[in-house]
C-alpha cells in the first residue's frame, strides 16, 4: 500500500510511465523533468454537435401540408369476422381424450 508521503499516483503524458507527485506543486514528471499539467476533473463538459458533412444535402420542407381525405365508402367493409366462427363446429371433445395422460411406463 502506499505510503501518504509518496502523494497521488500520477501519468506521464509524454513517457505514459506512472510515478508518485511526492505532494510536490507543481508536479513534474520524474522521467521528462516536465510539469505535469493536473486536471481536477471539475471543468464543465458539454455536449457539442457535430458539423454536418460537405457532402450530406439538407432535407427541403414541404412547402404545402399533404391532407388525405377519409373514403366513407370504405366504412362497410367485411374484416372477415365471420372467420372465427367457423372454427365453432369442433367444439365437441369427449372427456376421454382430454384425461388421456401418458403412464409412468408409457415412453
Amino acid at each position: 500500500m502506499p505510503k501518504e508521503e509518496w502523494g497521488t499516483k500520477r501519468l506521464c503524458p509524454t513517457s505514459g510511465k506512472r510515478f508518485y507527485d511526492m505532494n510536490t506543486n507543481p508536479v513534474v514528471s520524474p522521467y521528462t523533468g516536465e510539469v505535469v499539467n493536473i486536471e481536477t476533473g471539475k471543468a464543465s463538459r458539454t455536449m457539442v454537435a457535430d458539423k454536418p458533412d460537405a457532402s450530406a444535402k439538407p432535407v427541403k420542407e414541404a412547402e404545402e401540408e399533404v391532407v388525405l381525405e377519409d373514403d366513407e365508402d370504405d366504412a362497410d367493409v367485411d374484416l372477415g369476422d365471420d372467420v372465427l366462427e367457423d372454427d365453432d363446429d369442433d367444439d365437441d371433445v369427449s372427456l376421454d381424450d382430454i384425461a388421456d395422460v401418458a403412464a409412468d411406463d408409457d415412453d
